[in-house]
């Protein structure tokens, strides 16, 4: 029997792939690292039967050049480093791993949002450098947390992860999503809001918005003129969904109070990035899905979602579900794992 070839970028620090390899045991299949430079790659790749995505963009000239591609696998939540319309045009499934790291990042988000608001970072570095006493002052300024207004944009399974934990603090819970029934929000213990709302109305404001090109910059100068001056903005979904350049702005000029940030535009963030510099935001370094637990998980479920695949069968999380219909791929319904994309 022909091996399959899964072809992956040769990515520094990426390790063995004895996880993903456990679901196509035997399978014949073979995962193989190729040089990330796009025309080494696409030599490489031109006839794999499936593209581990990693670490590169994967383009259309890239998938184009594919001759029998049959599925291309992510270990990310955000699928903006593949073309997801040339993967469709082609016929290619392109899947993800949604589901593996929600609890870290809402823990993270919930941790974010805390920190920023008792000022834990300004907190901290007061007593370091012998300003003992002006710790309390400066909380006396803001209010107490229980009875404020938290607000998602956005509301998938992170936000509402995030509205589980914080509902006990005694917040206020409101969201704005276009693409979820109101009813489903509801049913989470959080009112339905126009964004408008969301930016007006919340003491804190949390971004949960995917890296899709629909909603780069989604939030620009007009909108974080319309929030409150005392507001915290925290991001743990995508920096490009922010028009960086605005929120400086905002920050400096305290349209805004703070910014709890785990994801910028540019990452890492250029030496001279105003951000790095600004007492009122909080960062840590595109982290809030790091857990033991996370990487051995989303490991396997590209293993488990390449192998499905390439036995012929749907996977679990595809993003271009359309494909699914024009393939011979067959539906199956697993077991303990949720429904398949059309099920």
């Amino acid at each position: 029997m022909a091996k399959l070839k899964i072809v992956t970028p040769n990515v520094m620090g990426a390790g063995g792939y004895a996880l993903e390899l456990e679901a196509l045991e035997g399978m014949g299949a073979e995962i193989i690292e190729v040089p990330t430079d796009s025309v080494a790659f696409m030599a490489a790749a031109q006839d794999a039967d499936a593209i581990y995505a990693k670490g590169i963009t994967i383009t259309k000239e890239m998938i184009d050049g594919l001759k029998h591609c049959r599925v291309i696998s992510l270990g990310s939540v955000g699928v903006d480093s593949v073309d997801v319309k040339a993967a469709t045009a082609r016929g290619i499934p392109v899947t993800n791993v949604p589901d593996t790291f929600i609890e870290e990042v809402a823990d993270h988000a919930m941790t974010m949002l805390l920190a920023g608001y008792r000022r834990l970072v300004e907190q901290d570095r007061m007593v370091r450098e012998g300003r003992w006493r002006e710790g309390r002052a400066a909380l006396y300024k803001h209010p107490r947390l229980m009875g404020q207004t938290l607000g998602f944009i956005s509301f998938g399974r992170v936000a509402r992860a995030v509205a589980k934990r914080a509902a006990p603090f005694g917040l206020r819970l409101i969201a704005y999503d276009p693409f979820i029934d109101e009813t489903l929000i509801s049913e989470h213990g959080v009112v339905p809001a126009t964004l408008n709302e969301v930016l007006s109305q919340s003491d804190f404001i949390s971004m949960h918005a995917p890296a899709r090109p629909e909603v780069h910059h989604m939030l620009k100068e007009p909108h974080f003129r319309q929030m409150k001056p005392s507001a915290i903005f925290v991001n743990t979904g995508r920096g490009p969904t922010v028009d960086e350049t605005a929120l400086i702005k905002a920050l400096q000029e305290g349209w805004i109070a703070h910014a709890a940030l785990d994801v910028l535009e540019t990452e890492p963030p250029s030496h001279n990035n105003p951000i790095l510099r600004m007492e009122n935001v909080t960062l840590t370094a595109h982290v809030a899905s790091a857990s033991a637990r996370f990487d051995e998980a989303r490991k396997r479920r590209v293993g488990h979602e390449l192998a499905l695949v390439l036995s012929g069968k749907w996977p679990m999380s595809c993003v271009n579900p359309a494909v699914l219909q024009t393939t011979k791929l067959h539906r199956w319904q697993p077991v303990g794992l949720g429904r398949g994309p059309n099920s």
